[in-house]
């Protein structure tokens, strides 16, 4: 929880009072590796605050490969906002890579909070600033980069993870086969 409350006070002032009040909304979850946090065709109800573990968000494309949208691991949120905020359906599934311990906000906790401490809405846009800002300064430099460099760049911005996840959800994100993976893998060692 301290992990929680740490993070969110990166991003504004808490008083005692709300830092309780917070405590009190937050519900644990521990899923194991293969679970799903969330699943497509649903409209997320709920934000996970990875305590412990890694979570990724995948989908299905037109050919009904599964591509890995992206990881999270300890110390982030997880969750579809785009389909949250707006209560709609979600296109992507969030499952747990490996096993993990999560606190869990529902949108019911989240208006508590929201009409209960002047500054949470402040706070929530900033980490949801925060997220997509890294989303995008992942993202925007793989469009042009070749597999290796991909590879590599994933290695620098997320070394912790590298040995985490399986080769072939790795593969799906980088966008390359995993035979690809493997002889880049083998190339640079």
């Amino acid at each position: 929880m301290e992990n929680l409350i740490n993070y969110l006070l990166q991003f504004g002032p808490l008083l005692s009072p709300q830092i309780d009040l917070i405590k009190s909304k937050v519900k644990n979850l521990d899923l194991k590796k293969g679970d799903y946090f969330s699943e497509a065709g649903q409209i997320p109800q709920r934000i996970a605050f990875i305590n412990k573990g890694i979570l990724r968000a995948c989908y299905y494309n037109n050919k009904g490969e599964e591509i890995t949208k992206y990881f999270s691991d300890e110390n982030n949120f997880a969750v579809d906002i785009h389909c949250f905020n707006l209560k709609i359906p979600s296109s992507e599934y969030v499952q747990a890579v490996t096993d993990c311990s999560l606190l869990i906000l529902s949108r019911e906790a989240l208006t508590a909070l929201l009409a209960a401490i002047d500054s949470w809405d402040e706070i929530v846009n900033k980490i949801i600033t925060k997220g997509m800002s890294e989303k995008i300064n992942k993202v925007s430099p793989m469009v042009a980069q070749d597999a290796t460099t991909r590879y590599l760049e994933f290695l620098k911005e997320s070394p912790n993870l590298a040995n985490r996840v399986p080769l072939s959800y790795l593969a799906s994100y980088l966008g390359i086969t995993q035979q690809s993976l493997s002889r880049i893998r083998k190339n640079i060692s």
